[in-house]
Formats: C-alpha cells, structure tokens, sequence
C-alpha cells in the first residue's frame, strides 16, 4: 500500500509522543551565498542522531500483541538499527539488527548500548538484508525494513510535514537519497501540501542504487564502495515494492556529490553553522556548497544525522585529506 498524506498525518499523531520535533534554523551564510533563504531542518538533534527514529517508531507503534512477544529484526547500515533499537528498548521488545562489515564502529556501539542483538553479515546492506530475511522466516520476528515498507516512509514523511509547516513558501526541499524511504515519506507529504515545491534527492557518487535504478527504469544491484556518507549505501531491492516508483515519480531531480564536497559539507556546518552532522547528514548543504543547487525561493535542506566516528569528523574539520577524499583523486587520476 502506497503511504498517502493521510498515513503520514497519522504516522504524526502516532510518533508525537515518543520522537522529538526537531528545530529549523534559518542559515545566515547559506541564505548569503545563495541570495535567498536557506533553512536546515535540524533532524540531526533526534533522540537517536538520526531521522531514522520516525518511521522505526511508527512501525513498532503497529505491532500486534502477538509480533511484539516475538520480536523484531532489520537489516541497517547503522542509524535504522539504532532508531529500531531504541523504540524496541522503549516497549520492551527483542530486537536484532543486522548489519556488514562497512557499518562504523561507533553506529555498533551505540546499538549494542541499547541492548540489541548484532549480527555482522558480509560486507554489503544486501548480504545483511538476506540474514535479516533469513531470521525473520526461521524465528517469528517482524521485519521492520529500513526503507521499503508503508509505516516507514509514512514515519519519514512526518518531517515534510514539519518542513512546510515551518516554511509553507518553501521552493526547494533537499533530502537524502539511498533506500528512499526518507525521500519518498517527505515527497509524499510536501508535493500533496505544496505541489510546485521542488523535492531534489542528494546522494554520493559512489555506488548511488536509487539514482542508477531510476536511470535503468527498474531496480538496479550497485556495488557498496566506501563512502563518508555510510549511511546511504546499499542497494534499493530488486523486489523494490514501494520507493522506487514513489522517488521516480516525485522527485524532481538528483544530484549526486564527490568524496571532497560531502567533506566540505561536513567541515561547514561544524565550522559556521555549529552543528555536528555525519556524511550523509551534510550532504544537502554540500550540494549548496558546490552550486549544483538552482531554487527561485526559500530552500529547506534536511540534515539527516549526526552519528558520526568523532576522529573522523575531528579529521575533516581540520581540513585533513581523508581517505574517501583521496578515492576522488584516484577516480580523477584514471579518468585522465
């Protein structure tokens, strides 16, 4: 069932009481260098660090009695574990969370500090998905996906809500893009509220699923490569039921991002705008940053999550080369 403004309108009313409604904040020096108003939604300061809580939430809130005794698993590339984690936590349910060899050591403690059980499987979200498949046929437990699923994009799509009620002359809204489950709730809900509102999807260059999946007209495998936004690897389904066709046909436009401009999407929020934000997180900013950004009125940019590995992070505010930076030169360098 395809998630309608009146899911997500519930899916609010539903979460109210176990999410936080995180702030907007005009930013001076975006809406400067950009000659019109910039606004961050700061999903970044969500109980769990990530807007991943929304949609976990709204799916745990509909389990049955019975679901509930059993207990619930995903496959996640670190903040969909957590968000499914901590509202587990909260009701007193069994949760396990699988995840691959690319998941940051610091998205791993977090979820082990809040209980959950971890299963490491292979080194791609695919290979974790079948282990999550796996568990869910073999012991009972609901799946509870980490984007390909109703309750979950209506749960994300609470923040469109928020968007326009914030900023109802909204022009552009700017929104992560991998699974889609984020992309398709806030497109849902912002087209249905504001259809001339432009939605443009962000992602990185390498190993983009939902970009290269729109591209070939149907769901595409894309190799996992490692990236500073982490958060938005992995594929989108071959089986893709719900978000392929919902970016397909909602989002206006995708622009992806190299290694050097999510790092200095990164580097800006911490140095100007004083806040702490992952890969992913930065990316709507980064792709302002890097005048890939074309809007007639007030923009929204969401920035996502803040569970970033803190050495990392030290390491791109100090304006040090990373190791994802270097990838750019070496993809330059061949390209040559």
């Amino acid at each position: 069932m395809t998630p309608t403004l009146a899911d997500i309108k519930d899916a609010a009313r539903r979460i109210a009481g176990r999410i936080s409604r995180t702030d907007m904040a005009l930013s001076p020096s975006l809406t400067e260098r950009m000659g019109l108003p910039v606004h961050l939604k700061l999903e970044s300061r969500q109980t769990t660090g990530s807007f991943k809580l929304r949609g976990a939430s709204n799916a745990i809130a509909q389990l049955s009695a019975t679901a509930r005794g059993k207990g619930v698993v995903t496959a996640s590339t670190g903040n969909h574990g957590r968000a499914l984690a901590y509202a587990a936590k909260l009701e007193g349910i069994r949760a396990v969370i699988c995840m691959s060899s690319l998941v940051p050591a610091n998205k791993l403690a977090e979820i082990e500090r809040l209980g959950a059980e971890i299963r490491i499987v292979g080194d791609s979200q695919d290979d974790a998905q079948e282990e999550a498949e796996r568990l869910a046929r073999e012991s009972g437990l609901s799946m509870v996906p980490p984007f390909d699923d109703p309750h979950v994009i209506a749960g994300q799509g609470t923040l469109g809500l928020e968007m326009i009620e914030a900023v109802p002359d909204a022009t552009t809204v700017l929104v992560q893009l991998s699974g889609g489950g984020l992309a398709a709730g806030i497109a849902t809900a912002v087209k249905a509220l504001n259809p001339d509102t432009r939605v443009i999807g962000i992602s990185m260059a390498r190993g983009a699923a939902m970009k290269a999946s729109i591209d070939a007209g149907h769901p595409v495998n894309v190799t996992e490569l490692p990236t500073l936004a982490d958060s938005l690897g992995g594929g989108i389904g071959l089986d893709n039921r719900l978000t392929f066709s919902i970016c397909r046909n909602l989002l206006d436009d995708i622009v992806l991002l190299s290694e050097s401009e999510i790092a200095a999407g990164i580097r800006h929020l911490y140095a100007v705008e004083r806040e702490i934000a992952e890969g992913a997180g930065a990316v709507g900013v980064a792709a302002l940053l890097a005048g890939k950004i074309n809007a007639q009125g007030p923009i929204v940019t969401l920035v996502s999550g803040r569970n970033i590995d803190m050495t990392l992070h030290r390491k791109i505010v100090d304006g040090d080369t990373t190791e994802f930076e270097r990838l750019d030169t070496q993809r330059n360098g061949r390209a040559a």
